[in-house]
This record gives C-alpha cells, structure tokens and sequence, in this order.
C-alpha cells in the first residue's frame, strides 16, 4: 500500500494521509474535467466567439487616395473599434521615413489594442503619441521605438494598385470611410 512508504508515525496519522492523498486526487481530477471549459470570470472568457471574430474579420474599410480605392481588412481589438467611431475621415497623409504615411487624428483613440515593435508592409497602425494613423508601404528593417504600434487594420489589395496609391513622395490625401 501507498502509506507504507510513508514513515508517519502518530495517532491517525495514516488516516489524514489518506484523506490528504484523496484530496489531492479530487483537485487534479477537478482540473482535468474544468480544462476544456472556460470559468467563470477568467480572461479566456472575454476571448472572442467564433462569431465576434468572423465579424470582425469582415469589416473592411475603402482608403481614397485620389482615383485610387484600396480596401483594408480590420482587427477586432478596443483600438480599432475606436477608430471606426471617428469615420468617415478626410486627411492629409504625410511622408515618414520613406515607408509610411501618416496623419494625426482629430482625436486620441483607445490604446487598449495589442502593441508590437514591428511591422509589415500594409499595416495600418495607431501611434498613440501622435495620436496618429499611418500606413507602412516599404519595410526599411529598422523597429519601432517606444511605446510600440497597435495594429489596426491591413491592406488587403494588390501591392501593384497599394504601391502606385501610397508610394509616392510628400502628402497625399486620402478619405477612409467603413464598408457597411
């Protein structure tokens, strides 16, 4: 037996060893049944559903720039939601770098989106300090310093149509309006 190996010498000593041991065994197989469901309360159930996420994951947005229309998918995150609340916006995007065009927003938005120190050419971002929108149309492989982007949204058009709209030098004005 188990308790053998258990040198407890006392009153009822095995008996509490015992009930320790069940115990334990009921906790472990109480965590096993609870691991494929969500508790109550706990971050993974503020997860998105299925559903939240296919929503989200068609929204889309139309980006103007001259006779040019590119469209962009959205990420559901608190950011981006924000951001949808300030449209339709007119504005005057402004050269960076050599590989992103940017505007200030006529307000700050949500910074409760994830942030990251990279990017891809496509992106569109949030840089809260602005409070600014920008959109990345060359990787030039240097990162993004602090406080780091939120990652809002992606050009899903072709490069060739993205390119000739974005990858052009000075300011460009572009009109960003949600497709409903």
């Amino acid at each position: 037996m188990l308790l053998k190996w258990f040198p407890i010498k006392g009153k009822n000593c095995q008996k509490r060893m015992l009930v320790l041991l069940l115990t334990l065994a009921m906790s472990f197989s109480y965590s096993a049944c609870r691991a494929d469901n969500r508790m109550p309360g706990s971050a993974s159930s503020k997860l998105p559903t299925e559903r939240s996420t296919q929503q989200a994951n068609s929204m889309k947005i139309n980006i103007k720039v001259g006779d040019k229309t590119v469209t962009a998918m959205l990420i559901d995150n608190p950011t981006t939601r924000d951001f949808v609340s300030l449209l339709p916006l007119t504005l005057t995007m402004n050269d960076l770098f050599g590989r992103e065009k940017f505007a200030h927003l006529p307000r700050a938005i949500s910074q409760e989106g994830e942030r990251t120190k990279t990017y891809d050419v496509g992106d569109i971002i949030y840089w809260s300090p602005g409070p600014d929108v920008a959109i990345y149309y060359r990787h030039d492989g240097q990162a993004i310093p602090e406080p780091g982007i939120i990652t809002i949204g992606k050009i899903d058009a072709a490069l060739g149509a993205f390119n000739e709209a974005f990858n052009v030098p000075g300011s460009i004005n572009v009109t960003v309006e949600l497709i409903e």
